[in-house]
């Protein structure tokens, strides 16, 4: 006689849902060599409350190597990744190998048109990110044509959305979450003067996202802005400079959905001001 086994399915079982995923983030740092306020306190704060730290940029004042440092002791020894991409002023002085270096001997690992996958309670989490340039959104968008200056202007920031895009499409996860210096939609530029959004973000940034299963995106550079919005597609948005968020940093879950698709659910959480 032979036995056969057989799994039979419980009637009322449901998949497991992925646990939710808490992401820590700030933007504009802005340290420089006689600062004014330092950071280390509130990231020890954060890794108590998140799987992972985003900085979007702007984490120097200059760009030198003395000030990649004040940022590195900041992230010492944190026992969460913590991914960054670089902004306008961390290339203030031609040099962003210098604080790329710096940073990566801290074991912080940044974005430039690159991504990275990790794993946070069981869930692969990927981060794509760039720095990310101008241009405008609709309907006050810079062409790509007259001035040869113009022109280049105008191909660097197609440049940084398609090194993003390809980013984006690369990773292998289960969460996506884009990180960049520029804005990718005008909402969170309100309360910036309106003559001012062609140089702090990008329409193309945003198309990229959208294409590319985002579940939500990270920014900074505006410091005038607002935190939240959400690109064309209506992609969670956050910009998280640090005079916006008013706070060393802002906490984000990230909640599976399985009554919308299978989307994650973007929760925010209000951090005490420091």
């Amino acid at each position: 006689m032979s036995l056969t086994a057989t799994t039979r399915k419980r009637p009322g079982l449901r998949p497991a849902t992925p646990p939710a995923v808490r992401i820590a983030a700030v933007a504009d740092l802005h340290l420089h060599t006689n600062p004014t306020r330092r950071f280390r306190r509130s990231f020890r704060a954060a890794a108590r409350q998140a799987d992972v730290l985003l900085l979007a940029g702007d984490l120097t004042d200059s760009g030198t190597a003395a000030e990649a440092e004040l940022v590195a002791e900041d992230v010492a020894e944190l026992p969460i990744p913590v991914l960054a991409v670089l902004g306008d002023h961390d290339h203030a002085t031609d040099k962003p190998a210098k604080v790329i270096d710096v940073l990566h001997a801290a074991g912080v690992r940044v974005l430039e048109g690159t991504g990275t996958v990790v794993t946070c309670r069981g869930v692969r989490l990927g981060v794509a990110g760039c720095k990310g340039y101008g241009g405008g959104f609709p309907p006050t968008v810079l062409p790509e044509h007259g001035e040869p200056q113009t022109r280049g202007f105008v191909r660097h920031a197609r440049t940084c959305a398609q090194q993003l895009a390809t980013a984006l499409g690369e990773l292998d996860c289960d969460l996506k979450v884009a990180v960049t210096h520029y804005a990718p939609t005008s909402d969170t530029l309100a309360g910036e003067p309106p003559e001012l959004h062609l140089v702090l973000g990008s329409h193309l940034l945003g198309q990229a996202i959208d294409e590319s299963g985002v579940a939500l995106a990270i920014h900074g550079h505006a410091h005038r802005g607002s935190e939240r919005g959400h690109t064309p597609a209506g992609v969670p948005v956050r910009n998280v400079a640090y005079k916006v968020i008013g706070t060393g940093y802002r906490i984000y879950t990230l909640r599976p959905s399985n009554r919308d698709g299978g989307r994650w659910r973007v929760i925010d959480h209000d951090q005490p001001r420091r």
